[in-house]
């Protein structure tokens, strides 16, 4: 049987806390597909527009990613651009016409956290990765959550590709908060996106939250479920300190500091990350030592 990534991780009980992808600025482009392996450079776009989109991205700091939605269909040029920073996020949409007017996008503006000139909305877009040709396991795990959203969210969800942790399948990344689950099953995702829009995060599911490093990820996470609180903005980062491997994150919890120690460590044995990956790396771990209150 052929070597599946997600799976290996679920069985070294692999945790998901701290894995989120650090990223504050998305940029989300309609295409219907087929995406290749790569989906920016290999999409069936212009390559002045594919090109330009990579190169100006990555320039400014921005993840560039394709979407779709699930049922067949139709496609348009709908486009998101996300700030996913912990204070404030935000959320621009907009319907082009033609592909070219994707280089008229401020993207560098973006990359700053400021608007690129689309139209504000206040509803969430929930992305499950089904990018099968980056990582099969995507697409096995990620078409049933897709299908399974989509039919209790239908104008929130779209399929999207790859954003980070293949071996977390099936992902679902929220936006604008940048919040990162993994594990999610067609069975949890309908409740997932009721428990958004109601304004309370999963914290069985939950990998972290985009716009924070990863040991403040974990910090989050672990306050989160010593103090029972799952609202989505109840929870502010006050400061960090990194001494060596260990970092100490005070977080304010509706008027209350806490100090979170978190240690880094060399985590389990090397790993085959991806499904095609040619050789084993290092899994990265984080330990709460103590969560504190300070006053």
């Amino acid at each position: 049987m052929a070597f599946r990534c997600a799976g290996a991780s679920l069985d070294r009980d692999e945790p998901l806390v701290g894995t989120a992808s650090t990223v504050r600025a998305f940029l989300l482009v309609e295409n219907g597909g087929p995406w290749g392996v790569d989906a920016l450079t290999d999409v069936r776009l212009p390559n002045e527009v594919k090109l330009g989109l990579r190169d100006r991205s990555r320039a400014s700091h921005v993840r560039t990613l394709l979407v779709r939605r699930h049922r067949a269909g139709a496609s348009g040029l709908t486009v998101f651009a996300a700030w996913a920073g912990p204070v404030a996020p935000w959320l621009e949409a907009a319907a082009l016409e033609d592909p070219e007017q994707l280089l008229d996008l401020d993207i560098e503006a973006l990359g700053r956290g400021r608007s690129p000139g689309l139209t504000p909305t206040s509803e969430p877009v929930f992305g499950v990765c089904t990018h099968g040709r980056h990582d099969p396991c995507c697409a096995e795990l990620g078409r049933p959550v897709a299908a399974a959203l989509s039919q209790a969210h239908p104008e929130h969800t779209w399929e999207i590709s790859h954003v980070g942790g293949d071996r977390f399948a099936a992902n679902v990344l929220v936006l604008p908060d940048g919040l990162y689950y993994g594990r999610v099953t067609a069975e949890d995702a309908g409740a997932l996106g009721t428990k958004h829009r109601a304004g309370h995060l999963d914290l069985d599911l939950i990998r972290g939250r985009s716009g924070f490093p990863f040991a403040v990820q974990v910090a989050e996470v672990a306050l989160r479920r010593e103090t029972g609180e799952t609202r989505l903005d109840a929870v502010r980062l006050v400061s960090l300190d990194r001494d060596g491997d260990e970092t100490t994150v005070r977080l304010d919890v509706a008027g209350t500091s806490y100090d979170v120690l978190v240690r880094r460590t060399t985590g389990q044995a090397t790993q085959l990350l991806t499904c095609r990956a040619a050789q084993e790396n290092p899994v990265p771990a984080y330990d709460v030592m103590g969560v504190k209150r300070t006053e």
